[in-house]
């Protein structure tokens, strides 16, 4: 059942390929409702697993075209408890949609297993509030009593690993990182950060990543940062030595602040080359970078800039 639990690849020098911006792609090229921003309510209909399959099919062939790997993170960001409340979903109703996600990115890696390297399934999730303010924050024990559910679920429907994106403070990404534990499954712990290249919190990136790997013996398999513009973050990873515990990026199409893309109505996609440019100096701060996509507004030709940019060595 778990193809890659014990040796991901992407530890292993091959470069991976991620998809693009889920949710921003679904609203605006696509005319979908996300309520609360929540991709996994497009399981609920045909026309939404349609939509969710020719989306990944297309990242999935652009890692053909480059001879890459794939991590297929599932749309579960939001299908946690308290989200899928807010939406109408009770809590008994979420472990059905997280299992339902994974089964779809089980049937997408049956169709891509024999022609791409590598397939890994990555169960995702995301914030227990406001990714962007986290005005609301829980201590370590009981983010990881909150995410546990999630993760036990993931790990049971044959994820090899978890990703939690855009972590906003230190507490929740350190339960997170403890639940993972507890559960034997992999994690990834992705940090968002502000246009000074720090948590929402306040905290640095370097604080962030100290604590976690401090408190849990170095649990994460390694850390991501996603939404937000590589403006936001390169300058603080030139010569950091703990840059090389960084094996994901995830960023946003536009450099706009979190409360400017907050208040914004129309999408704002940036221009795909020069993200693509990005990435490679992104490429040279950052030795172990393994995994490479977009996040808020990007879309198939962000992420073909930066493969072409990139490229597959690593």
């Amino acid at each position: 059942m778990f193809r890659y639990r014990n040796h991901l690849p992407q530890l292993h020098g091959d470069r991976m390929l991620t998809d693009g911006g889920l949710e921003t792609e679904m609203i605006f090229h696509h005319g979908f409702e996300l309520p609360e921003f929540a991709a996994f309510v497009l399981l609920e209909t045909d026309a939404g697993l349609d939509a969710m399959r020719d989306y990944y099919r297309r990242y999935l062939e652009l890692a053909r075209s480059h001879d890459m790997g794939f991590v297929l993170e599932s749309p579960t960001w939001r299908a946690s408890r308290d989200w899928g409340r807010k939406i109408g979903y009770h809590s008994a109703a979420m472990a059905g949609i997280n299992r339902r996600a994974l089964a779809l990115m089980t049937e997408l890696r049956a169709e891509y297993e024999d022609v791409l390297p590598h397939v890994v399934l990555s169960g995702s999730l995301g914030p227990r509030g406001d990714g962007y303010n986290p005005f609301d924050r829980m201590p370590a024990d009981e983010a990881a009593g909150y995410h546990r559910s999630q993760l036990a679920t993931f790990a049971a429907a044959g994820a090899d690993l978890a990703t939690a994106f855009t972590m906003p403070y230190v507490d929740e990404a350190l339960g997170v990182a403890r639940a993972a534990a507890a559960e034997c499954i992999p994690v990834v712990i992705g940090f968002t950060v502000e246009t000074d290249g720090r948590l929402p919190s306040g905290e640095t990136l370097e604080d962030a990543i100290a604590r976690i790997d401090g408190d849990t013996c170095t649990t994460p398999v390694y850390y991501m940062i996603n939404c937000a513009h590589p403006e936001h973050f390169a300058h603080v990873l030139e010569g950091a030595p703990w840059a090389h515990r960084i094996g994901a990026v995830r960023a946003n199409a536009s450099c706009k602040s979190h409360e400017e893309l907050d208040e914004s109505t129309t999408l704002d996609d940036g221009d795909p080359a020069d993200l693509g440019e990005q990435y490679r100096e992104l490429a040279r701060l950052l030795p172990n970078l393994s995994v490479i996509g977009g996040c808020c507004g990007t879309d198939h030709r962000h992420v073909g800039a930066m493969c072409e940019a990139v490229g597959r060595a690593a």
